[in-house]
């Protein structure tokens, strides 16, 4: 899929600021910027913040926080409501004010597990990834307890999704927004919303036409009032169709709306109106911005959708909010945001106008535009003259970034998109490549600009999704792969017994799909977890089941690391003979692989194996010997390292002069100071680390910054080496 009937000459960069549309400068303040009206609500709010809850009157303490509810459609202004309460008592609330969308914009249930761990990102809580949802919710609530905190729920859809988010923690305040009451939560105190008090309508649609048609005519703009419902939403599309036409008089507008009193209600109604005035392509981009992942769009999504130019696409929503079309969202001054109340409505035109096909290309040219930017977000962090870098120059300049702090920035902006883009498409099962594509470049642009220890958390939700593809297509690869990298995360974060479950399934997987590195990578993983869990005899068995695939391709990098994991294994239980053996053949592989480095460091565990075993003096050759090899290679820090390990054993075999020497040849090769007899250089852990040591190579990647392979970052062949 490409996006040939896109024109990007003229556009704009991601991370830069779009042309404004004519007669409206870019940086002015939306028009409904400030909150009108519901004086009346907001005292009764906040009263009933105070008010005497049913467990102070029942003798008992208050066990639990404040919850208060704001009921109303979509469109009433519910959210501007709760977002003005909370302004106004944010002084009381030391500890913050937290924001939750509990419903996306298509009606969709947000899972509970996303919004605890939401929450706690907010709190300052690190949560490991692939926590469970009982855990996430029980550790916010411990988060929550003894402070003084109000938390904002928008689109509850009903008790279930609030009552696992509520703590033990009376100075809490909650504030749900639902169109519903919320039946099962006790002593939740209700606000039910109508319309605008006239003069609060009047001057919102004020803000649009200006106060000079409202009074000339002040009888037709109440009847307009009254036929908008008083509802914030249908003013907004009314003054934004009469800032559209400067020469229309307020009746003209409500006489439309009277030629057609049964078509619905107001909004509809507007929606129409407004509608039907838009030229051919600003109405094709309005409708198609319904499948905007998370009702979040800017000009490169809009221009996608449409099959249109970045610049007539930016143009296009800033006319659409100023309309009263789109909301523009917070700090981001080309991300819009589609008002919930409208998706439905635009969904409907949507179906009734595009063909099904053409839908679905809309969308897959929607999820190609955003691969083609991930990879140049990514291609950015490459070093300059690096194959990434070369093609990044030869994209059109819409889909470059200039450095990598815009495409950081960027990144996260979109992030929720991004995420809800994945999802969505996963979820809809029509366009599974370009899914796997969309996941394997934001897991790369993830990890480039975060490290896959940071960018954990949406990582382990992405190798979620590729495995919902790759059970749905029986793609047993990316199975095994999707796997592997779950259990991976498992594994580093303490889950083992659930990491091992999942390696043997990616085991049998890796089999039906004969793909033999992960099929080594699964046994080689079921050995570290049996290891970690103290089982040293599964973990030899897995590790020689392993060793048997590498040599049988003649792996013998990879066959070395092997035989150290099992000589590993064999020192811990005491049987220092078969260790010896084991680490001799390590030696001999890396030998026969070509890695000097390699070579030196199997030599410093042989000379450790050899000082358990009781052969001072053999462990003393041997280290020397390492020396000599780390010379070799060229290693200054491994140098550096493997003469701090020679003066330890020297120390032990009581010669403290050579070993100071060997100390002080340390430091000087680290540019430090010689450290004092008995307190060794610190050399870096990197340079010392011990092969039977490690648990897994995944997780040895994961501890340096780097993504474990996965089907998602080899296109869906196998997992890489």
């Amino acid at each position: 899929m490409t996006d040939q009937a896109v024109d990007f000459d003229g556009g704009t960069t991601p991370g830069e600021t779009a042309p404004p549309a004519p007669g409206n400068p870019r940086g002015s303040e939306p028009a409904n910027s400030q909150f009108l009206g519901r004086h009346t609500e907001l005292k009764e709010l906040a009263a009933d913040i105070e008010r005497t809850g049913l467990d102070t009157l029942a003798g008992r303490g208050p066990a639990r926080p404040r919850v208060l509810l704001i009921a109303g459609r979509p469109g009433s202004g519910r959210t501007a409501l709760a977002e003005e309460l909370l302004r106004q008592v944010a002084e009381r609330y030391p500890g913050g004010v937290l924001r939750a969308r509990l419903t996306e914009p298509d009606g969709t249930r947000v899972p509970t597990a996303r919004t605890a761990r939401e929450l706690l990102d907010a709190l300052g809580v690190p949560t490991p990834p692939g926590t469970a949802e009982d855990d996430l919710t029980a550790a916010l609530r411990t988060a929550l307890t003894g402070r003084r905190t109000a938390l904002l729920l928008d689109g509850a859809a009903d008790a279930a999704q609030v009552e696992p988010l509520l703590p033990d923690a009376p100075g809490c305040l909650f504030l749900a927004v639902t169109a519903g009451p919320l039946t099962g939560i006790p002593d939740v105190r209700p606000c039910t919303l109508g319309g605008l008090d006239t003069k609060a309508a009047l001057e919102l649609l004020g803000r649009h036409t200006g106060s000079v048609r409202i009074t000339c005519d002040p009888r037709a703009a109440e009847g307009l009032v009254e036929l908008c419902g008083a509802q914030p939403a249908a003013l907004l599309l009314a003054g934004g169709w009469l800032a559209a036409r400067p020469k229309a008089s307020v009746a003209d507008l409500a006489k439309r709306l009277h030629t057609r009193p049964d078509e619905g209600p107001a909004l509809d109604r507007l929606l129409d109106q407004v509608y039907a005035d838009l030229p051919p392509t600003a109405a094709r981009i309005l409708r198609l911005l319904c499948l905007a992942p998370a009702g979040l769009t800017d000009p490169h999504t809009a221009s996608a959708l449409a099959g249109c130019t970045v610049s007539a696409a930016a143009e296009s929503l800033h006319d659409f909010a100023g309309r009263g079309l789109l909301r523009p969202a917070a700090g981001e001054p080309v991300q819009y945001r589609v008002p919930d109340c409208l998706v439905p409505l635009l969904r409907r035109y949507m179906e009734r106008q595009d063909r099904p096909a053409e839908i679905q290309l809309a969308r897959a040219r929607m999820l190609e535009r955003t691969v083609r930017l991930l990879g140049s977000c990514r291609a950015v962090t490459e070093p300059a003259g690096s194959p990434a870098r070369r093609r990044l120059a030869g994209l059109p300049r819409a889909l470059r970034f200039e450095d990598r702090r815009g495409a950081c920035r960027w990144l996260d902006s979109r992030r929720p998109a991004l995420l809800a883009a994945a999802r969505t498409a996963v979820a809809e099962g029509d366009l599974d490549t370009l899914a796997r594509r969309l996941i394997a470049a934001l897991v790369r642009a993830l990890t480039a600009h975060h490290g896959s220890r940071a960018a954990a958390p949406e990582l382990y939700g992405l190798h979620e999704l590729v495995l919902d593809v790759a059970e749905r297509r029986d793609l047993h690869r990316e199975r095994a792969a999707a796997l592997l990298n779950l259990a991976d995360l498992d594994a580093h974060n303490g889950r083992t017994r659930d990491a091992l479950v999942r390696y043997r399934t990616a085991l049998d997987a890796a089999r039906t799909a004969g793909d033999p590195y992960a099929t080594g990578r699964a046994m080689e993983s079921l050995g570290a977890a049996h290891q970690e869990l103290g089982d040293g005899a599964r973990a030899a068995d897995w590790f020689g089941r392993a060793l048997t695939e590498r040599l049988a391709r003649g792996e013998h990098a990879d066959a070395a690391r092997l035989y150290g994991r099992i000589a590993g294994v064999q020192t811990y239980a005491g049987r220092y003979g078969e260790a010896l053996r084991g680490w001799r053949s390590a030696i001999a592989a890396y030998r026969r692989a070509g890695e000097v480095a390699g070579q030196a460091r199997a030599l410093i565990e042989l000379a450790r194996v050899q000082e358990y075993a009781g052969r001072p003096e053999e462990s003393l050759r041997t280290c020397q010997e390492a020396v000599d090899w780390a010379k070799a290679a060229g290693d200054v820090r491994l140098q550096a390292a493997l003469q701090v390990r020679l003066a330890d054993t020297l120390d032990r075999l009581g010669d403290p002069a050579a070993a100071r020497l060997h100390r002080e040849a340390a430091g000087r090769m680290l540019g430090r100071e010689p450290e004092p007899a008995g307190e060794p250089v610190k050399a870096p852990v990197a340079a010392v680390m011990s092969c039977g040591d490690a648990v897994t190579e995944g997780r040895d990647k994961e501890s340096e910054g780097e993504t474990p392979p996965s089907a998602c970052e080899t296109g869906g062949s196998s997992a890489k080496d």
